[in-house]
């Protein structure tokens, strides 16, 4: 596999997975409170190579992805499901649990806006598709949010979740499409 970008992670045992994958090079964060030496090493990175960020599915790494997108907003993302990142002891969840077919299918399907001009996500919208305020939402959501590639995300977080990888109304639709299809299948 051959990555020109470096790829973020969060420590140590994310990079050993992360090269055993996929051979990338890597800038480790070294836990959630991300210090100006590490944004400005992850900015450097941006403007000469391109940054992928890939961290961990729980708090922590999704305030690390925060943070990284505050500062360097031009950064591409990619993202595993919770399930694909538990320990085999059940105890606990990273990137450096992943297969390694796993972390390079994330990475295979990173999330590179095309369009940096702003998008709305109605509420509305949310609501009709059943995505918010459903008995059967969170579950929509989880499915949705591997569709498009844009990790889990609570309802609360959706539709900023969207509007900040500005997938617009269209792809919205689309996606919603699949997943209405994949749910009469059942």
């Amino acid at each position: 596999m051959n990555i020109k970008e470096v790829i973020v992670v969060e420590g140590k045992s994310d990079t050993v997975a992360v090269k055993r994958a996929t051979g990338a090079d890597t800038i480790e964060t070294n836990g959630s409170a991300v210090d100006d030496k590490t944004l400005i090493r992850i900015r450097h990175a941006e403007e000469t190579r391109g940054v992928i960020v890939f961290t961990d599915p729980d708090y922590p790494g999704r305030r690390i992805r925060a943070i990284i997108e505050e500062q360097i907003p031009t950064v591409k993302h990619a993202f595993l499901p919770k399930e694909k990142t538990i320990a085999k002891n059940g105890q606990s969840l990273g990137i450096e649990h992943a297969k390694d077919e796993d972390i390079r299918a994330a990475i295979n399907a990173v999330y590179t806006p095309e369009d940096r001009s702003p998008v709305e996500i109605p509420l509305g919208m949310l609501l009709e598709a059943k995505l918010i305020g459903h008995p059967e939402a969170r579950k929509r959501r989880d499915r949705l949010s591997e569709l498009l590639s844009i990790g889990q995300v609570n309802g609360k977080g959706l539709k900023k979740r969207l509007e900040m990888f500005r997938i617009g109304q269209d792809k919205l639709t689309k996606a919603l499409k699949v997943l209405d299809e994949e749910e009469k299948n059942e």
